[in-house]
């Protein structure tokens, strides 16, 4: 038994996405950050190449070792000051001197921590586009299942699955586009010294930032101050926050769906082995979707501390230091895991297309209104006249509970503009459904487009 206390230590998250905030991955792309300041220096003349060198070859966890660095730390009480102290250690002949040349801590530990925000946004995406892979699979299969579209948790008018699905696509699409976006504003670093005027770095100071922060693949904050500008990180923390409410979305829509009183889509279920209850055997719960919903309500719980930690006094104090430590790793992993998550949840969702159908026919036509009052108004009918002709209708099969179409030929102001053959024709569901199929088909194709792009 383990004496872990968070949860994503034990249940939740992926070990692809945890390994990026690992305390010793941290480390590991701090190194990097000083392994890139040496070679910068190296480039202008300001340090020996060969001193440069030296510093590459140790600047990772195998050389330096994390117990060796949190043993220094202990000691100074300064994470960032007893690594570079590690390093320095580690380096043979002059080199250690030259470790953290002109740096002050937030360089070093900003430009770390866009390195792990951009392999974590490549991860996001690598998820993301799986997911629109999945969503455009089940569009194409459900593509003509007829379905009844609900408005305030009632019945509305026929649509079909896949144009459902097609809505999450396009929701994602827009998701991956704001990814794109985001990369080079969240992924910035700093080489500017105390208090954002690479005073320390003298007349190299722009070209050092520059070489830097292009050896490590990232942008730089043009006018810093001790730290990166924390807006960044703010946007960023509102658009993971945004995916995974779009992600809940989704899942609320399959527990819905699950509903034993509607029943028309459910969850994988292993009947051969799994348990839905301690007591109820008979029970299938949407234990993912549900999942899904709950770890989206945490996730935006890191969202108020980011615009907190936004606000710093002066040019930097620390108080966003700790906040970071939480926000920053448990929402990438808990998002990375919650897209997966539905991954699973669609790739084996079970679509009961007879239910769909029986769940229309439930309403006894009732939700073929509209095209009916459509079609009175193609007769010539006034638009307010056939939608109070249609209305009066509706309550009286509602009170009598009958068919609507029972309702209507009984109506003599119906009669005299339809006949029979015309009101059961118009109140054929697969009649209605608009330009469902043809918009799932340019949903389906935007993502084949995006994923052959990115192929």
């Amino acid at each position: 038994m383990n004496d872990d206390i968070c949860p994503l230590d034990y249940r939740y998250g992926r070990k692809e996405m945890k390994d990026i905030f690992t305390e010793r991955a941290r480390i590991g792309y701090q190194m990097s950050v000083e392994a890139a300041l040496a070679k910068a220096h190296a480039s202008l003349g300001t340090i020996p190449a060969e001193d440069a060198d030296e510093i590459v070859r140790i600047a990772n966890p195998e050389s330096v070792r994390v117990d060796r660095i949190k043993e220094i730390e202990r000691e100074t009480n300064h994470d960032l000051m007893a690594m570079v102290k590690a390093m320095t250690e580690q380096c043979r002949g002059d080199a250690g001197k030259y470790v953290h040349l002109g740096a002050t801590s937030n360089d070093i530990v900003d430009t770390a921590t866009a390195l792990q925000i951009k392999s974590a946004l490549e991860t996001v995406m690598e998820g993301v586009d799986g997911l629109l892979a999945v969503l455009a699979a089940v569009a194409e299969r459900e593509r003509d299942t007829l379905q009844i579209g609900r408005t305030h948790a009632q019945y509305a008018i026929p649509i079909t699955f896949g144009f459902k699905v097609s809505g999450y696509i396009a929701e994602m699409l827009r998701h991956r586009e704001r990814l794109i976006e985001i990369m080079p504003r969240a992924c910035a670093g700093k080489m500017a010294g105390a208090v954002g005027t690479g005073a320390a770095l003298g007349k190299n100071f722009q070209r050092i930032q520059t070489a830097v922060m292009r050896d490590l693949g990232l942008t730089y904050e043009p006018a810093a101050t001790q730290v990166v500008g924390r807006d960044r990180y703010t946007e960023l923390v509102c658009l993971l926050a945004n995916i995974a409410t779009s992600l809940e979305r989704y899942a609320t829509e399959v527990r819905n769906l699950q509903r034993s009183e509607i029943r028309e889509v459910e969850e994988a279920f292993d009947a051969a082995r799994q348990v839905g209850s301690s007591t109820m055997a008979h029970k299938r719960n949407p234990i993912a979707s549900e999942n899904i919903c709950g770890l989206a309500r945490v996730l935006r719980g890191f969202v108020s501390p980011t615009f907190e930690n936004q606000v710093l006094w002066h040019e930097r104090d620390l108080s966003n230091s700790s906040a970071e430590r939480f926000t920053l790793p448990h929402v990438f992993v808990i998002l990375d895991y919650m897209i997966h998550r539905t991954i699973w949840v669609w790739e084996g969702l079970e679509v009961h297309r007879d239910r769909m159908l029986r769940n229309i026919e439930a309403s006894q036509g009732l939700v073929m209104a509209e095209p009916v009052m459509m079609r009175l108004t193609e007769k010539g009918v006034g638009r307010q006249d056939a939608h109070e002709i249609v209305r009066e209708a509706s309550m009286e099969a509602v009170r009598r509970d009958i068919h609507l179409r029972d309702a209507l030929l009984e109506r003599e102001d119906i009669k005299k503009h339809l006949t029979e053959e015309e009101i059961v024709e118009v109140m054929d569901a697969s009649n209605y459904i608009g330009a469902s199929k043809e918009i799932t088909d340019k949903m389906v194709a935007a993502v084949e487009s995006v994923l052959e792009r990115e192929a």
